[in-house]
């Protein structure tokens, strides 16, 4: 694939995800993070190397670990938006060793419409509710998360899945609402 190709195949990958996760994230009750969402893929770090690694049917930073043994645009990306659970780590007080820490809830419903919106990106007219939870379900041993935001993720995209999308952006706005009321 030439340089121009892999460009605006990039770009229109961004440019779209971003348009699903925001249209998500209007339906869960969290319309701001949607705005937000995943812009730091626009600067440099990021989008060159995603440019460099497009292939149109995974994510890039996948072949930059093939590449070269890690993703510096994953690095750069997971240290600056809070939905992605890599965020979230910590050093106990108690025992010093890093650990994951729970996710508020707004963050884990904008990881939820961020999976929904890249299963549907990827996997174009295969996708179906059940596979954003097959995806997630598929690398659960390995994933080093809170197991109460692992938990609550999982319930969403379960219900996702099992009753739609109507269904789960209702409990995910009830789920908003009820902590903020908290905070």
């Amino acid at each position: 694939m030439n340089f121009a190709a892999r460009f605006f195949g990039h770009l229109h990958t961004i440019n779209s995800h971003r348009r699903q996760v925001i249209a998500n994230c209007f339906r869960a009750g969290i319309p701001f993070r949607g705005l937000l969402h995943d812009l730091s893929k626009y600067s440099p770090t990021e989008f060159w190397n995603g440019v460099k690694y497009y292939q149109g049917m995974r994510s890039p930073n996948e072949a930059e670990r093939e590449d070269i043994g890690y993703s510096r645009a994953w690095m750069h990306h997971k240290g600056r938006n809070r939905h992605h659970f890599e965020f979230w780590t910590d050093y106990d007080p108690v025992t010093r060793v890093c650990q994951p820490v729970r996710m508020p809830v707004r963050f884990v419903a904008e990881m939820f419409c961020d999976r929904m919106a890249a299963s549907k990106t990827y996997m174009k007219k295969n996708y179906t509710d059940a596979s954003p939870l097959q995806y997630f379900l598929k690398g659960k041993k390995r994933r080093i998360i809170h197991p109460e935001t692992s938990d609550l993720l999982e319930s969403w995209l379960t219900l996702l899945a099992e009753k739609g999308e109507d269904a789960v952006f209702a409990e995910i706005r009830r789920a908003v609402r009820d902590a903020r009321k908290i905070h």
